[in-house]
């Protein structure tokens, strides 16, 4: 057995994102011995390709923005499925939020009063995120990491976790991994763990998600016992690169179409106007003229169809994709160019303009640009607590895009990154609560760790068996042709009988070489989180059958009222059965799923929709 080198913390942050880095900031600022774990390096989370900015009714656009405006956009973009509290309190907090990053540093946009500049973003009833340039999640890392590491948080980068381990009492107690570089083991014992590990996209196989978002922290939790909800839920990005093929999948920003881009098909045509939802007919421009007022002047006219929530759009584009009018490679023209001077696209756009002209030689100030809809964020997870973040599970917390709840079935743009910011600041809140009123030392048994090493090391031990890589390759065709944007029965059945197959041939990987920097063994490792996630997704997409938000099913086209009254959720039961080979977690075939009721919301926040209506 190898030697595993051991840390005891009271709290251990898994990711470093901007959830985990505000998590740890506040856990921190109680005074409690702080691990930050990452699997890449400080600086690189996902949260840096957020571009677009972080939505908050400051009012400094718009005055008569209003948190309860933002909570009923929220709850509206998805469609109705949110925990209404975390929808709430997202919607106060986030203000506070910004103004708090911005005295710890983050240089803003501004007005021309001087105040922090937001901008229009889809499904937002005014201009609410606030931003820098094109470059918004970049910054918001940069003054989170300098305020942690400042404030003293101690860092573990390119530390790949396996598994959360419990104490005695079935509470989470601690956890194990390797460092990637060197293959050796780690440990951590601790008396609470906040997740903030990301997202799952690298499961498909067009996606805007880094080389991170395996769905570690997702398929933690629920081996560890905790509830997952709502995991058909799964948003495709209605604008990532078609082409090149060496950029395929990376995110055009939001803010393309906010700042006055246009979709168009193949005829040249804005197509947008055909696709208007009756829920935002109201509100939606039904004609260019009416659209193009409403940039000149925003307080004329109703907001153009290019800035519908995500899920509408991107469904809009898969079907003039479908109908044969799409771009040569399968995509759509996005065009700003014709909109805004190459001055201007270049200013408010600087990323966006680099992106594609060092890495996809397209001018985007004189051409349009090939986009189409791609994995880019799920809004199932972890079932949480909405003030604490607690999991089901005690000593678990989770906040980010590995929290269930927020977003309901369709996230709107820019709410991401205000979404760190106040649940990693409650994650880290929830948990040191916790900590303080835990009496005694944590301890994990030295058994299950080493169970946990000898799982990951067995694919050294085969002399043949599947190459890691071929089964990646096949659960992303898998998922990306049969558990995508538009979903059918049959195909989700037969998606489920594949992934089974690949759970075998997962459980029978091996890999030659040793631990030190070795790739393949990464992938290894991440297999099981990947088909995991795969798994519930699949599976919460087969019993809804309805089209709700982001999951589409083409055989249930419209949404089912009682349906919208449920979250589904998944767990592994007590006792679950154990898998064997590589995998050495809980069996995932024993995953059970149930529909229960959704939280209900009170009178005085129903009346914001019931005043809407009116």
């Amino acid at each position: 057995m190898p030697e595993i080198e051991s840390h005891d913390v009271d709290v251990v942050v898994i990711g470093a994102g901007g959830a985990g880095l505000r998590a740890a900031i506040e856990a921190k600022a109680r005074g409690l011995r702080v691990a930050l774990v990452c699997k890449s390096l400080l600086g690189k989370a996902h949260t840096v390709m957020a571009e677009g900015g972080a939505a908050a009714a400051l009012g400094n656009v718009y005055p008569e923005d209003n948190w309860q405006v933002h909570f009923r956009d929220t709850m509206r973009g998805g469609k109705m499925l949110n925990n209404w509290r975390m929808a709430q309190l997202h919607a106060q907090e986030a203000p506070d939020r910004i103004r708090e990053l911005e005295e710890w540093g983050a240089l803003f946009d501004r007005t021309k009063d001087g105040l922090i500049l937001q901008r229009d973003f889809g499904g937002h009833r005014y201009a609410r995120l606030a931003h820098i340039g094109d470059r918004t999640g970049l910054e918001l890392i940069r003054t989170l990491q300098q305020k942690a590491v400042a404030d003293g948080v101690e860092v573990f980068m390119e530390l790949k976790v396996l598994r959360l381990l419990h104490d005695d009492s079935g509470a989470v107690a601690g956890l194990v991994g390797y460092w990637r570089p060197s293959g050796s083991f780690v440990s951590f014992t601790t008396k609470a763990v906040v997740l903030a590990t990301g997202g799952v996209g690298k499961s498909w196989k067009y996606t805007s998600n880094s080389w991170e978002s395996t769905g570690d922290g997702h398929a933690m939790a629920v081996w560890a016992g905790a509830d997952m909800i709502d995991m058909e839920a799964v948003q495709f990005h209605p604008t990532g690169m078609v082409w090149p093929l060496s950029v395929r999948g990376i995110l055009v920003t939001e803010g393309v179409r906010g700042d006055g881009g246009v979709l168009r098909n193949a005829e040249g045509r804005r197509f947008m106007f055909d696709y208007i939802p009756p829920m935002f007919a109201a509100e939606t421009a039904d004609s260019e003229e009416e659209a193009d007022k409403w940039y000149a002047d925003h307080s004329a006219g109703r907001r153009p169809p290019e800035l519908l929530p995500r899920d509408e759009v991107a469904r809009s584009i898969n079907s003039e994709v479908k109908a044969g009018r799409g771009s040569p490679h399968g995509g759509v023209f996005l065009d700003i160019a014709s909109r805004r001077s190459a001055e201007d696209i270049r200013r408010r756009l600087p990323s966006m303009y680099h992106q594609f002209k060092e890495l996809a030689g397209v001018d985007i100030t004189v051409e349009a640009m090939e986009v189409g809809p791609t994995c880019h964020y799920i809004m199932g997870g972890v079932r949480v607590d909405a003030d604490t973040t607690a999991t089901t599970v005690p000593g678990l917390f989770a906040a980010g895009e590995v929290a269930g709840g927020m977003h309901g079935s369709n996230r709107l743009g820019g709410n991401s990154l205000s979404d760190l910011l106040v649940f990693g600041r409650r994650a880290g809140m929830g948990a040191a609560d916790y900590v303080e009123g835990r009496s005694g030392s944590a301890s994990v048994d030295r058994a299950a760790m080493e169970e946990v090493v000898r799982a990951a090391t067995a694919p050294f031990e085969r002399e043949s068996g599947e190459n890691p890589y071929d089964v990646q390759h096949d659960l992303q065709e898998t998922m990306q042709s049969l558990v995508g944007i538009i979903r059918t029965g049959s195909e989700l059945e037969e998606a489920m009988g594949k992934l089974e197959e690949l759970e075998e041939r997962a459980a029978n990987v091996a890999v030659a070489g040793g631990p030190q920097y070795n790739p393949g063994w990464n992938l290894a490792t991440d297999l099981p989180s990947m088909l995991t996630v795969s798994r519930c997704t699949t599976q919460g997409a087969i019993h809804r059958t309805e089209s709700r938000g982001g999951h589409t099913r083409d055989d249930y086209p419209a949404p089912d009222a009682e349906l919208g009254k449920v979250n589904f959720v998944q767990r592994v039961p007590a006792g679950g059965a154990r898998s064997g080979g590589a995998v050495g977690t809980p069996s995932i075939r024993s995953i059970t799923i149930t529909p229960e009721p959704l939280p209900v919301m009170p009178d005085e926040l129903q009346a914001l929709f019931d005043e809407e209506a009116h």
